[in-house]
């Protein structure tokens, strides 16, 4: 079963310090928006499904104590809140979905009393996460079918059950192909510089007795070329409109080697991942991340201290290079401004 990454507890954040992982699985429990926003930012709480549902239960613990008696005041109150939130991690759009989910759900209801829209606020908070739980189920039945028994399956980073509040995206897909038996085999990439694959995506795909493999990242074109990746899954923190998807920073080298040798590559995300605003990657921001997380692992010093450093958490692949994408909706294919162009209305 999926761990319990991130919930609403007797009136507090519930989640995972992820960076203790997989040593210590300890819990933190807060009230504190401020605390909360130190956590997405130092990745205590990672995964873009699993940043939007703590940007939405932000919200809640940032206007909890809120005195405000009209609703322009409290509104003008829970938009500093959001914007606050917003600035703690600017390339996961699952973020900025959620935030803006939550003051629509305040405008619609601005007629009715501020403490009846407090409590609608954390209904909207709690039906975004059953929400991606169910949506998780779904990518992974979706994703399944695409899975051959004895399957050698190649991943970057995590996306499982800590970067969602269910089964995860990607590794959803794999954690469902082991539940019907069919017996898959996984490699993961180590993921440098902050060891997300070797840290989280090892333990739980361990956890749920799956045969797993760590690799170093520069280890992937050598298996490839060895006819030893059947196929490749990874998850995503923004898809354009055209079907360019942002992922941690090594997706784009996977991409490339499966098209060299004719590999399949699959991304999985939920719907809320995608960016219809903007027509291709290029758009994406991308986040830049401090240069210690190169200069040392786990807080031990590898290199010079004082060298310059290039650290950028993301990276974008071309649509051309995506075989499919994988939704709670079904499996779009190229060309993906078209088969995605009937989502976008409906958003």
């Amino acid at each position: 079963m999926p761990v319990e990454t991130i919930t609403w507890k007797s009136g507090k954040i519930k989640f995972i310090d992820q960076t203790l992982l997989p040593h210590k699985l300890k819990y933190v429990s807060t009230d504190d928006i401020h605390r909360l926003w130190w956590a997405i930012k130092k990745l205590e709480i990672r995964g873009a499904p699993a940043i939007g549902i703590a940007g939405a239960l932000g919200v809640v613990i940032g206007i909890k104590r809120l005195k405000a008696k009209t609703f322009d005041k409290f509104f003008k109150e829970l938009q500093t809140f959001s914007k606050y939130l917003g600035s703690s991690r600017p390339t996961a759009v699952n973020l900025f979905w959620a935030l803006k989910r939550m003051e629509k759900a305040a405008r619609d209801n601005r007629l009715k009393s501020i403490a009846e829209i407090k409590n609608i606020l954390l209904k909207e908070a709690l039906k975004i996460i059953d929400e991606d739980m169910k949506s998780c189920r779904r990518m992974a039945r979706f994703g399944s079918g695409l899975v051959k028994h004895g399957s050698r399956i190649l991943t970057h980073c995590n996306a499982g059950g800590l970067a969602t509040a269910d089964y995860g995206t990607a590794l959803g897909v794999l954690f469902e192909s082991n539940r019907q038996g069919k017996n898959i085999r996984v490699y993961v990439d180590e993921t440098r510089p902050l060891l997300q694959g070797a840290r989280l995506t090892t333990w739980e795909l361990m956890r749920e007795g799956i045969d797993t493999i760590l690799i170093c990242d520069n280890m992937a074109a050598s298996l490839m070329a060895k006819g030893r990746i059947d196929m490749i899954f990874v998850g995503a923190d923004r898809i354009a409109s055209n079907g360019d998807a942002a992922n941690k920073i090594g997706t784009y080298n996977l991409a490339v080697l499966a098209k060299y040798h004719k590999i399949p590559f699959y991304v999985v995300a939920p719907l809320s991942t995608f960016d219809f605003n903007i027509k291709s990657g290029k758009e994406i921001p991308i986040e830049g991340r401090s240069g210690d997380e190169v200069r040392a692992i786990l807080g031990k010093l590898i290199a010079p201290k004082n060298v310059k450093v290039y650290n950028p958490s993301f990276d974008v692949t071309p649509n051309e290079l995506i075989t499919a994408i994988i939704t709670e909706s079904g499996i779009f294919n190229r060309p993906y401004r078209k088969a995605l162009g009937a989502v976008s209305r409906c958003k």
